[in-house]
């Protein structure tokens, strides 16, 4: 038997790889490998969520942030960046548009803005819930204290977005400047689960400096995590960055990393990413098709997409975006599955 697709079946039956194991599935698999790992991951995933895809309503509602990540465009110091911050009318517009479509889910992501105190987000999550009782919401918006995570959450938060951005200290330290610590943000992640939220973390599939070993590392802390949810996307350079001219992250290593994850997790809610259909025309198809469950069309108003920059050509129009919702739904048919008017929950809870 192929040695790589014994691998696979290890991985799938015992939910777990060496670290070595992993970076030798990751490096390069043969044509056969690659789809026996698809074929068992869509199994995997058509076990507990059969064909149905989950529709996240995605609203990015402020493009300030306080940080200064070298790799991301609305960084602190982008000074060539348009600022916005959607108001609450605005942000609840948002959420009536897509409401209307069949969304239950709405994604409430931005940078650190310091605007977004607790009372703030407070008044925003309990309009949210107020108007549309039946509905999730996540909220991504990065590093607070954990009194301010259990408010939130006692305002009816559902879901915590927080990527972990790698889980080498190293290499944190060399995508962040020194005023961001790899510990805090891991004790973050850990604080958010304690409280209850439904929790999700992630990686950039390419990020400058990353290893096999890296990923490989990643991989573990997911799995001894058991997080609710993981998002991964290639990275993708951005023109007013430290990393303007670093090459992208790989497509099929992302397809393969997502697979990789499903049988990890067999119930984890894994995103198909705008990221991936940025760098692939088919590219959230062939994430569905690789294991992924989710997709997260953007529903913010135009100008607030046309500004929110965390990298190159992002996708913001199409069936990425509100205007062309009916068409992401077809794309979705066209591959065997259907989307679902729903919350989404992961099935683990």
């Amino acid at each position: 038997m192929n040695r790589l697709v014994g691998l696979v079946d290890k991985l799938r039956r015992e939910r777990i790889l060496q670290p070595g194991e992993f970076i030798e599935l990751l490096n390069n698999p043969d044509e056969q490998s690659r789809k026996y790992l698809f074929a068992q991951a869509v199994e995997v995933r058509r076990q507990i969520y059969g064909d149905e895809v989950y529709i996240r309503g995605l609203i990015e509602f402020t493009n300030y942030c306080r940080n200064n990540c070298y790799y991301c465009g609305i960084r602190r110091d982008n000074s060539s960046l348009q600022r916005y911050r959607l108001t609450p009318e605005e942000i609840t517009t948002c959420c009536d548009q897509g409401y209307a479509l069949g969304i239950r889910s709405f994604v409430l992501q931005g940078g650190e803005d310091a605007a977004n105190n607790d009372a703030y987000m407070v008044e925003i999550i309990r309009a949210i819930k107020s108007r549309f009782p039946d509905c999730a919401v996540t909220l991504s918006i990065g590093e607070r204290s954990r009194d301010s995570y259990q408010t939130l959450f006692a305002a009816g938060a559902d879901r915590y977005l927080l990527r972990h951005e790698t889980a080498n200290e190293a290499h944190y330290v060399s995508l962040h400047p020194s005023t961001m610590s790899w510990a805090h943000r891991r004790r973050c992640i850990e604080q958010l689960k304690e409280i209850g939220y439904q929790v999700g973390c992630g990686f950039m599939v390419g990020s400058p400096g990353q290893t096999w070993q890296h990923l490989a590392d990643d991989l573990l802390y997911i799995r001894n995590l058991e997080p609710h949810m993981v998002g991964i996307g290639p990275f993708i350079p951005q023109h007013d960055t430290p990393f303007a001219h670093y090459p992208a992250g790989s497509v099929e290593l992302t397809l393969i990393l997502l697979a990789v994850i499903r049988l990890l997790l067999p119930d984890v809610l894994l995103p198909a990413t705008t990221a991936l259909g940025t760098l692939c025309a088919n590219g959230r198809e062939r994430g569905l098709l690789a294991g992924a469950n989710v997709v997260m069309p953007n529903i913010s108003p135009a100008y607030a997409r046309e500004n929110y920059l965390l990298y190159d050509n992002k996708l913001n129009s199409g069936s990425e975006a509100v205007e062309g919702y009916y068409e992401l739904l077809r794309s979705i048919e066209g591959i065997g599955y259907h989307a679902v008017s729903a919350r989404g929950d992961c099935k683990r809870l």
